[in-house]
């Protein structure tokens, strides 16, 4: 199977329910369209919506770094990518841009989910078929660049006290 670099979510539309008093998307919404793109990519490898009845397994998220870049307004339409930038049998991590149609970056998503077998539950090792076809979409997604906004921390920065500058 191949795989489009990065995935892309189909396009949609905003809910109007989604926005907030300042007349734009609510900041949880955009977590909305970052996990609908990331269930989107998990039909594609096998771990659609019945993979927890069918398998009794299923990814829980365990570290997310959302950063807002340019606010969407109530008529927008967007679209969604996720892009693996690393996994192992057990961990995913993923890259995530929301744009506009229009082509702009609205927001982005770094995310760390952990495979999780629901009997416990306890992280555990992706069955060896899943594995393969999640191997199989970051070997598609290897030949993107490592994207700029990977990888930040948040916090203030300060210049040292009593220098000069």
């Amino acid at each position: 199977m191949s795989f489009d670099a990065p995935v892309m979510a189909p396009a949609r539309l905003l809910d109007p329910a989604w926005l907030d008093y300042n007349g734009h998307l609510n900041m949880a919404y955009y977590n909305v369209l970052f996990d609908n793109a990331v269930d989107h990519a998990f039909a594609l490898i096998g771990c659609g919506p019945d993979y927890r009845a069918k398998r009794n397994m299923s990814f829980f998220t365990a570290e997310t770094h959302v950063c807002y870049v340019r606010e969407l307004r109530p008529d927008a339409e967007v679209r969604a990518s996720v892009q693996v930038i690393d996994h192992d049998p057990k961990r995913m991590h993923l890259y995530q841009e929301i744009r506009h149609a229009e082509g702009w970056l609205s927001a982005t998503s770094e995310t760390l989910l952990l495979h999780v077998d629901m009997s416990g539950p306890r992280v555990a090792p992706m069955p060896e078929d899943i594995l393969e076809k999640v191997g199989e979409m970051a070997q598609a997604h290897s030949a993107l660049p490592r994207p700029e906004r990977a990888g930040r921390s948040i916090g203030i920065s300060r210049k040292p006290k009593g220098g000069t500058g």
